[in-house]
C-alpha cells in the first residue's frame, strides 16, 4: 500500500503560522488540494499523527485536528488501529454505458436564455483603486474597537435564550423589536408599537419593499430635482413615472406641487426633510405642514427617509414629519446603528399596522432568516443606554471633521464655490460658480490617487456640484484630498480657457 514519504508531504504542505487562518485548516486545505490533483491517490495511507506532527513541527493536537477535519469532509477514513486512508469523496454509481459530455475550459459569458435586463440597475459605484476616495457620506470604520465588538458577540453567544428566540421568532414581538420601538419613540417623539415597525437590512431594502407594495406601472412619484440615485433606480424598476420638483434653501418647493399637479394624480412624494439628499438643505417647518396638508388633500403617500438622524451637531434635530402624522399618510424609513460597526446597521420601516403586516409578508419571502445575535446585542445596547453614549461620542467627533472640512474648503476655494454648512450628517454639497467638466475633474483627481465616484457628481445645465463625504476621512487625509481637489480644479479651468488664449 502506497504511503507518502516525508519529502513529498513537505513539498505539498507549507502552512503560514502568521496567517489569521487556523493552522489545521491551512494544512487540511493543502492536503485536499493534493488529493484533488492526484498526488495522494485513493487508498493512500497517511502518516500517523505523531509522525505528521514531527515532520511538520506542529503540536500533535493540531495533527489530530487536521485528520478530523479531513474526515468530517469525507476526504479520509480513520480506521482504528490501522491508520488514516484517503477516500474518493465523489462516490459514483456504476453505469452500464459511457456518456460523452462536452466539457469546456471557459465558463460562458452570456446566457443561452432570455431574461429581463434593466438599464436602471446599472451600479453607480466604482471599484476604488486609489489610496484616497471621497464618498457621499459614511462613517469611519477605523474608529471602532474590534475588541469591544468581540466582547459583545461573546456575551450574546453565551445567552441561553438565543436558541429559544430563534425558535419562537415571529410568534410575538421580540426583545429587539420592543427596544427599537422604545428608541425611536424616545429620540423621534413617535408613538409606535412593534406592530408599526419592520426591521430590514438597509434603507435600500426598505425602499424596495415599499415600492413593491405601493407602486403600479406609470404611477407618478415626485422627487427633488437632485435626488438619491438608489431611490430613483428602485422607483424606475417598479415602472413608476418619476417627476422632479425644485429644491431651494428651504427644501422641496411644495407650492410647485400645488401649481403643477392635481388631486389623485400623484402616488407618492419621496423626501429627506432632515437634510435633503444631496444638497443637505432642511425642509422648513412651514413646508412640512404644507406637504402634510397637501398629502391629505391630494391623496398621496409621503416616503420620509431620515437617513442620518443620529448625526446632529448643532442644537437638537428637527423631529420627523412622521411624529405629527395623524392620518396615516407617511411611511417613515431610516437607518439605526450608524454609529456602530457597519455590520450592525439596521434599516427600518415605520407605518400603520396594515401596511407593516403586508410588508412583513414580502420581507419574510425574500429574507426569512433574522440575525438573532446581532439583534440581541443591539437590543441590549438600547436597553442599557450604551447606544446613547455611542451617539453622543461619535457626534462630537464627526462635528470636528465637518468643521475641518469647511475650514479647508474656505482656505482653498473661497469664493470659487458655494455650499451650505449642514447642522448634521456626514457630507456637504459644494457647487462651483464656474461650470467645469466634472468628468475631467474626476479623471485628474484619479491621476493624483484620489477617487471621485460618479454617484457623487451632479452636473446639469444649472448645477455643477459634488456631494463630499467627510466622515470616513481623518485630518491628514482630508487635507490631502482637498488640496488635490483644488489642484485638479485649477488644471481643468486652465484647459477650458486654453483655446481662448
Amino acid at each position: 500500500m502506497y504511503s507518502p514519504d516525508k519529502d513529498l508531504l513537505l513539498n505539498i504542505i507549507s502552512p503560514n503560522k502568521n496567517s489569521t487562518t487556523a493552522l489545521y485548516i491551512q494544512i487540511a486545505q493543502q492536503l485536499i488540494n493534493a488529493i484533488q490533483r492526484g498526488y495522494l491517490p485513493v487508498g493512500t495511507l497517511l502518516p500517523g499523527t505523531r509522525i505528521l506532527s514531527n515532520w511538520l513541527q506542529i503540536h500533535r493536537n493540531t495533527a489530530v485536528a487536521v485528520y478530523d477535519e479531513l474526515a468530517s469532509q469525507g476526504w479520509v477514513e480513520i480506521v482504528a488501529n490501522k491508520g488514516t486512508f484517503v477516500l474518493n469523496p465523489v462516490k459514483q454509481k456504476p453505469s452500464t454505458q459511457t456518456i460523452s459530455i462536452p466539457y469546456s475550459e471557459n465558463y460562458p459569458t452570456r446566457t443561452g436564455f432570455r431574461f429581463h435586463e434593466s438599464i436602471h440597475l446599472a451600479s453607480p459605484y466604482e471599484t476604488i483603486t486609489t489610496e484616497y476616495a471621497f464618498n457621499d457620506g459614511s462613517t469611519d470604520i477605523r474608529l471602532h474597537s474590534k475588541n469591544q465588538y468581540a466582547r459583545w458577540y461573546t456575551a450574546a453567544l453565551k445567552r441561553a435564550s438565543i436558541l429559544k428566540k430563534e425558535k419562537t421568532l415571529g410568534e410575538k414581538a421580540s426583545f429587539f423589536e420592543t427596544q427599537l420601538c422604545n428608541y425611536l419613540n424616545a429620540t423621534r417623539n413617535l408613538h409606535i408599537t412593534p406592530k408599526n415597525l419592520l426591521a430590514t437590512k438597509s434603507t435600500e431594502m426598505s425602499l424596495y419593499l415599499i415600492a413593491q407594495l405601493l407602486l403600479n406601472p406609470n404611477d407618478v412619484v415626485l422627487v427633488g430635482n437632485l435626488s438619491h440615485f438608489a431611490a430613483n433606480m428602485i422607483f424606475q424598476q417598479a415602472k413608476a413615472t418619476i417627476k422632479t420638483i425644485p429644491v431651494d434653501a428651504y427644501g422641496l418647493d411644495v407650492d410647485y406641487i400645488k401649481k403643477h399637479f392635481t388631486k389623485n394624480s400623484i402616488r407618492c412624494v419621496y423626501c429627506t426633510p432632515q437634510r435633503h439628499y444631496p444638497s443637505t438643505q432642511s425642509l422648513s417647518a412651514q413646508r412640512r405642514l404644507a406637504l402634510l396638508q397637501l398629502a391629505k388633500e391630494y391623496g398621496f403617500a409621503i416616503i420620509e427617509n431620515d437617513y442620518d438622524y443620529d448625526f446632529q451637531f448643532d442644537a437638537a434635530p428637527t423631529l420627523p414629519m412622521a411624529s405629527a402624522d395623524t392620518h396615516g399618510l407617511i411611511i417613515y424609513i431610516g437607518t439605526f446603528g450608524q454609529v456602530l460597526f457597519p455590520s450592525f446597521e439596521t434599516g427600518f420601516i415605520v407605518a400603520p399596522d396594515n401596511f407593516i403586516n403586508e410588508a412583513k409578508n414580502y420581507s419574510n419571502m425574500i429574507d426569512p432568516q433574522n440575525d438573532v445575535i446581532k439583534e440581541q446585542i443591539i437590543a441590549e445596547m438600547i436597553h442599557e443606554g450604551e447606544i446613547h453614549r455611542q451617539v453622543k461620542k461619535m457626534a462630537l467627533l464627526y462635528k470636528e471633521r465637518r468643521n475641518t472640512m469647511c475650514t479647508l474648503l474656505n482656505e482653498h476655494f473661497g469664493s470659487l464655490i458655494t455650499y451650505h454648512k449642514p447642522n448634521g450628517g456626514l457630507a456637504l454639497f459644494i457647487e462651483f460658480k464656474k461650470h467645469i467638466s466634472l468628468v475631467k475633474l474626476a479623471a485628474m483627481m484619479h491621476q493624483n490617487h484620489v477617487t471621485l465616484p460618479k454617484n457623487i457628481l451632479y452636473q446639469t445645465k444649472n448645477t455643477c456640484g459634488i456631494r463630499l463625504g467627510f466622515g470616513h476621512l481623518n485630518n491628514n487625509e482630508m487635507i490631502y484630498a482637498i488640496e488635490t481637489l483644488k489642484k485638479a480644479y485649477n488644471t481643468v479651468i486652465s484647459e477650458q480657457l486654453l483655446p481662448f488664449i
